[in-house]
């Protein structure tokens, strides 16, 4: 991946994707106190909003966009899509996991501190899409459906989207419990499911969403496999931290106006 700084805030983008806006920021650079150190764009974690709305004003500023330009969700680590265009500017869509566009000059942005960023970019039909896989979402085919849902809704082909799995939990650190392997191979029958020398499972994300790519017809998928719980320092990671941390944003978009 591409490491960028802009304006003191420090941002990943990935190789195939400069010709439009597609910005995983970091935790630094920001005004928000420890546990939620710097750049945290979570309302709902605890931390002095007053901090986190400058910190959602220094991302904007960073990439040039208003926040009336900026589509949110209330995300709920399920499978729930939105079509969202100028009419939702400004908005935050009510459950929902994963906003698509292809209208230009508006930008869709998600909060991770853990689960999988999946971007999703359509060079010919010219739209985008930015998902929130958690656990289940990734189990359960997030990213299938929202190929699906660019085909049906856009006239896409699955074969001309590329695809960008973005920082995230990685299989070294993703330690699960027998429900949670027990649900992923309800779906598959061979999870990449790792076991530690001690007996412990480690559930791939990264394969899982890669895998629900290539199923869906997505030749082109990059992996960041960047680690959020290994890079700390860098991302915020709810499974380093003990459940006590901020969230780091992701923003794309189609550049131009709508």
């Amino acid at each position: 991946m591409l490491r960028l700084s802009r304006n003191g805030l420090v941002f990943y983008t990935f190789p195939a994707f400069q010709s439009f806006t597609c910005a995983i920021f970091t935790r630094l650079g920001g005004v928000s106190r420890p546990p939620f150190d710097s750049l945290n764009v979570g309302h709902t974690v605890g931390d002095d909003l007053s901090a986190v709305e400058e910190n959602h004003r220094l991302i904007f500023e960073a990439l040039g966009i208003s926040k009336e330009q900026v589509v949110t969700a209330r995300q709920v680590h399920g499978l729930g899509l939105a079509l969202v265009d100028e009419r939702h500017k400004g908005k935050v869509i009510p459950d929902t996991d994963g906003l698509l566009t292809a209208t230009p000059g508006l930008f869709l942005m998600l909060r991770f501190a853990d689960c999988v960023p999946l971007v999703l970019y359509d060079p010919v039909r010219n739209a985008v899409g930015l998902l929130h896989a958690g656990w289940k979402g990734s189990i359960m085919g997030i990213a299938f459906k929202a190929i699906e849902f660019m085909r049906e809704t856009f006239g896409s082909r699955p074969e001309d989207v590329v695809a960008g799995i973005g920082p995230s939990i990685g299989p070294c650190c993703y330690e699960v419990g027998e429900d949670v392997a027990e649900l992923a191979r309800k779906f598959w029958p061979d999870p990449p499911i790792l076991r530690t020398p001690q007996g412990r499972m480690h559930l791939d994300l990264w394969e899982l969403n890669r895998q629900w790519l290539l199923k869906a017809g997505v030749k082109k998928v990059e992996v960041a496999g960047i680690c959020t719980r290994c890079r700390n320092e860098e991302f915020f990671s709810h499974r380093a931290s003990g459940g006590l941390t901020g969230r780091f944003a992701v923003i794309v978009g189609l550049n131009g106006r709508a």
